[in-house]
């Protein structure tokens, strides 16, 4: 009998780095997570990634994912299309201590950040014959490929941890906040608040191969949770909050919600709201 019995509650994608998610009801699983995720990426002149933590207004630009293409929305801008089977250029960008090949999306898309944005920037896609691994002092040795991900393939929160975080805020007389704000990837149902810290390998029931995913590491959390993703407004509200009942010593105290996760098995199955998920708890 395994210590945990939830279910897949919400699915989220991010088909660009630190934009807007796109919720779905299901979504294939690749070893490198939901297909599509973070396979898109804005850079600076220099190639070096940008997010939210410098340009808020990156979390109003809201894909839409199409059969063939990703279409990019944001306030006052005419939509941009962008063919999820296409690139221009090669080019080389920096994320994070990684250097990686990339191609360019090309000038039109280039200048559609560039003017919603007020920098000068560029829209890159990964390039799927390079393998980006995650850290191995985390994974087991294992070799994780990633995409534009921060480090790890996904993201895993239970609703109950989004739910307590509330429950905090609202006693502080401060406004409950969206999951969304979390950006993750898997969201768990039927788990007490923070469970999903000490879960070993995920067991879901897809009706076809089995799918294993093992949380490796806690979630340090930066400034992006402050950020309202529907105006972009900062609030630091949410991570004072968090910081005074998620600071995790195994982290060097660093404030920690949510778990990455890796994929140990189950590629190319898919996804689903409402699937099964089973874990027996971890000890170390």
């Amino acid at each position: 009998m395994p210590d945990m019995m939830g279910r897949i509650a919400r699915l989220f994608v991010y088909p660009v780095k630190s934009c807007a998610g796109v919720e779905l009801t299901e979504a294939v699983l690749t070893e490198t997570g939901l297909d599509l995720d973070r396979a898109w990426m804005v850079v600076d002149d220099r190639g070096e990634f940008v997010t939210q933590r410098e340009l808020p207004r990156m979390a109003l630009v809201r894909p839409q994912i199409k059969h063939y293409e990703v279409v990019l929305r944001a306030p006052g801008m005419l939509a941009l299309h962008l063919a999820i089977d296409s690139a221009q250029e090669p080019a080389t960008v920096k994320l994070w201590d990684d250097t990686v090949p990339a191609f360019d999306m090309g000038d039109v898309a280039a200048q559609w950040f560039t003017d919603f944005l007020g920098r000068k920037l560029r829209l890159v896609r990964f390039d799927p014959q390079w393998r980006r691994l995650s850290d191995r002092q985390w994974t087991g040795g294992l070799e994780v490929p990633n995409q534009f991900n921060d480090g790890f393939p996904l993201l895993v929160l239970a609703q109950a941890s989004v739910d307590e975080l509330n429950r905090k805020l609202a006693a502080a007389g401060h406004a409950a906040v969206g999951i969304e704000r979390f950006r993750p990837n898997i969201v768990l149902a039927g788990l007490e608040a923070n469970d999903e810290d000490r879960l070993d390998v995920l067991t879901i029931a897809t009706g076809g191969d089995e799918v294993l995913l093992r949380p490796v590491k806690p979630c340090a959390r930066c400034p992006i949770p402050d950020i309202d993703p529907a105006t972009a407004e900062i609030d630091p509200q949410v991570s004072g909050t968090l910081r005074s009942y998620r600071s995790n010593e195994r982290m060097k105290g660093a404030v920690t919600f949510g778990m990455n996760a890796i994929v140990l098995a189950g590629a190319e199955q898919t996804l689903r709201v409402g699937q099964e998920v089973t874990a027996s708890w971890r000890f170390d």
